[in-house]
């Protein structure tokens, strides 16, 4: 009898010790993973933001892939809501906070852990990538969520190494999203034509793109200051071309209503007013990022050789029907390419 009573007090022990130090762990948590991503931040947050995007980079859906997804009605912004339901158990998030490219705050709650906040904040780097952090959270923990993490690991044990997948997923379909283009033949039309002003310059084909951004600047700046008012798109046009090292002369243009007089302006910067007449054009359209081009060039080159079309005296030019400053996706940059035919 003494034995079963010495054995029954050593037992009673242990469980006020064990209480004890259960009691004395933490009442919160909170799990950070944080990384950097070569992206603006407008396309990054754009699919956090929208919980039908979260199936394609979730770790939690590559570690068990039959994990059923439920999407609401809303899905994007404030109140949109993500269900899912897996060996694990039941859980859902809910969007409740934004701020536009910035940062996304969630409520989320899984089988019978206790109610956790998820965080996100995007910042955007002076070298065009974004720091993304994601992070959750929770608080006044209840006994049984601190007993279960005392003996079985703490939830940067948990679920550390899942945000780490999770935010690698991310950046490589982001990276995926960002390289999406196509090229499509419109084939035969009519370019309405018009005066523009514009500006020449010889350039390599290595530095190209930097170059025309300069022009531009230099064209935009030149219009300010004159009151000369746009009348649609830039448009670059391709005066020569040499095929062995690839190096251009090009004439970067913005179209203007009316011829420009250059008279009584102070400064030209070499700055002419050029006109395009009203002219038959195979047109052919890319959608994507402008690395592209060349191929897009290539396969409507291609396509007039194979349909014996013959072109005209007047040069071939691209027209970007949008703005990367408004579109920071490359993959939905949108240029026209036009190549003058004989009638």
């Amino acid at each position: 009898m003494k034995a079963f009573k010495y054995i029954l007090f050593l037992l009673l022990i242990a469980i006020i010790g064990t209480s004890i130090y259960i009691a004395v762990q933490p009442n919160s948590f909170i799990v950070t993973r944080t990384r950097t991503i070569k992206a603006p931040v407008s396309v990054i947050y754009n699919n956090v933001v929208d919980l039908k995007n979260w199936g394609s980079w979730s770790p939690w859906i590559e570690k068990d892939p039959t994990t059923i997804i439920t999407l609401s009605e809303q899905t994007k912004g404030v109140n949109g809501t993500y269900s899912w339901t897996n060996k694990e158990g039941t859980g859902s998030i809910k969007t409740t906070e934004i701020t536009a490219n910035k940062s996304i705050k969630q409520n989320m709650q899984f089988a019978e852990f206790p109610a956790s906040e998820i965080a996100w904040n995007f910042t955007p780097n002076t070298d065009g990538t974004t720091t993304v952090t994601w992070n959750i959270s929770s608080e006044n923990l209840p006994f049984g969520f601190k007993a279960y993490t005392a003996f079985f690991g703490s939830m940067e044990e948990h679920v550390g190494s899942d945000f780490e997948r999770g935010l690698e997923k991310l950046d490589r379909v982001i990276i995926n999203s960002m390289k999406v283009y196509s090229i499509k033949i419109d084939g035969i039309t009519e370019y309405g034509g018009g005066f523009f002003i514009y500006k020449s310059t010889s350039v390599a084909a290595s530095n190209i793109s930097k170059i025309m951004t300069k022009q531009y600047a230099d064209i935009l700046s030149y219009m300010a200051k004159n009151n000369i008012v746009a009348n649609g798109n830039p448009f670059t046009i391709y005066n020569e071309i040499n095929p062995e090292n690839g190096n251009v002369i090009m004439s970067n243009a913005i179209p203007v209503m009316n011829k420009i007089d250059f008279t009584n302006f102070t400064e030209n910067n070499d700055i002419l007013c050029g006109y395009t007449p009203k002219t038959k054009v195979l047109k052919a359209t890319l959608k994507g990022n402008y690395s592209n081009l060349p191929e897009a060039w290539k396969t409507t080159m291609n396509h007039i050789s194979q349909n014996n079309l013959i072109q005209s005296d007047l040069k071939p030019f691209e027209i970007y029907t949008n703005n990367p400053e408004n579109v920071p996706n490359p993959a939905n940059w949108i240029t026209e390419i036009y190549i003058p035919l004989k009638d």
